[in-house]
């Protein structure tokens, strides 16, 4: 907990949170994130069209699913990304982030939970699974960590301005 000027005055804390999303480190997995999502909609929409034309039947079934699986886990690794970029920009508070995050569900579901014919389909499109399995991974570790921070800072926030609420009870409000 910081003073301000006034020293009498308690001021805002600087919660993980914020810190996380203005660092280096965030700006790194931010970059590789959005590259991933572009790397996905290149293949879908180029090499990966044409190589879906080529498999059988069950392949293609196969595909399909898991295309659309990896899609939306990258919207959601996407829409996570941007909500922690927003926090950094100042265009959204930490109250409104906690609002948009509980929209983002960053699947439980593991690269082991994808369909038998996973062997079978495109390299490229297995390695693009894997990679978005593996940041998501990564991103539900750091979204776990944002929010026990956030909390933690929140109660001992809580905690010392009781405490000083009640020291002001007691002894009057010191000028």
């Amino acid at each position: 907990m910081k003073l301000s000027n006034d020293k009498n005055k308690l001021s805002e804390t600087i919660n993980f949170a914020e810190f996380f999303a203005a660092s280096n480190q965030f700006q790194s997995l931010f970059n590789e994130g959005m590259a991933l999502v572009e790397e996905t909609a290149n293949y879908l929409d180029g090499d990966g069209r044409v190589q879906s034309r080529e498999l059988s039947r069950p392949q293609a079934l196969a595909y399909a699913s898991e295309s659309m699986r990896l899609t939306t886990r990258l919207m959601q690794i996407a829409s996570w990304l941007l909500l922690q970029r927003a926090l950094k920009n100042g265009e959204l508070g930490i109250d409104e982030i906690k609002r948009d995050s509980n929209r983002i569900k960053l699947s439980k579901r593991r690269v082991d939970d994808v369909t038998t014919l996973i062997e079978e389909l495109p390299v490229k499109l297995i390695d693009l699974i894997h990679k978005s399995f593996d940041l998501q991974v990564r991103l539900q570790k750091i979204d776990r960590q944002f929010w026990a921070k956030f909390e933690q800072t929140s109660n001992q926030e809580i905690g010392v301005r009781n405490h000083f609420n009640k020291l002001e009870a007691a002894f009057g409000r010191i000028n």
